[in-house]
């Protein structure tokens, strides 16, 4: 093979002088030189953080591709970063899903706790928590979807992480019904209970409306509300005797 008429100058690290060698080179090796000058891909991303991975994640999921589907290097194509950087963060994707999971279920209940301090009344409790839970579906932007789809359709880890954000969502839920009771100067039997109900009753009222138009969900939503109030309504005048 031809040898190349200059010749490039390498340092060497043993000398404190840095004397200077001169190799001969061919034309691959030149080639080869070039290449590994670069140091990344034209448009990728020299860091990224663990929120751009999961608005990543976020955006590739839908109504027809949910977050088990994924692969790690689609979500690193969709982040703009080469497979490897995904490791920095996650061991798997498997990881990610469980930490996106657990983020989903604390922006909403931010978002929902927010409605419910609002609220003065029992009535209004029901009605802006049912329609921020359906605001968000309409928004469409992947939290509450990941939870509804994952809690029925995911993997055994997944709905677990699923079934703890419902548990502080009840939890919490629990929290502002003792309180607004007793603002009512009210008593409701078994606040866990009913908090638990309305939880179970409201998620899988968003399973259930995740695919319908907006109309319809709106139609689903009034007969949640009415549902809901039925289950205070009886918490607050069942017959403590009859309970097994």
């Amino acid at each position: 093979m031809a040898i190349i008429a200059k010749s490039f100058k390498l340092h060497s690290f043993m000398n404190p002088k840095s004397a200077q060698l001169t190799v001969p080179v061919t034309k691959l090796d030149a080639e080869m030189l070039q290449e590994k000058a670069v140091t990344r891909p034209v448009g990728r991303k020299a860091t990224i953080t663990k929120d751009e991975l999961f608005q990543a994640a976020l955006n590739l999921i839908g109504p027809q591709k949910s977050i088990s589907s994924l692969s790690l290097r689609e979500v690193a194509r969709e982040a703009g970063i080469a497979p490897n950087s995904f490791y920095r963060h996650f061991r798997d994707i498997d990881e990610l899903a469980i930490e996106l999971i657990d983020r989903s279920g604390i922006v909403l209940r931010r978002i929902l706790q927010q409605a419910r301090i609002q609220a003065s009344k029992q009535n209004s409790i029901i009605r802006s928590s049912v329609e921020v839970f359906i605001q968000q579906l309409d928004k469409d932007e992947g939290n509450l979807s990941l939870l509804l789809r994952e809690g029925y359709t995911g993997s055994t880890s997944y709905k677990q992480a699923v079934e703890r954000q419902l548990i502080y969502f009840e939890q919490e839920l629990n929290e502002d019904l003792i309180r607004l009771e007793k603002l009512n100067n009210s008593h409701l039997s078994h606040p866990d209970i009913v908090a638990k109900a309305i939880t179970q009753l409201v998620f899988n009222m968003g399973a259930k409306v995740i695919d319908m138009p907006k109309q319809t969900r709106k139609e689903v939503a009034e007969q949640t509300m009415i549902m809901i109030r039925m289950i205070l309504e009886g918490a607050r005048h069942i017959d403590q005797s009859k309970i097994q």
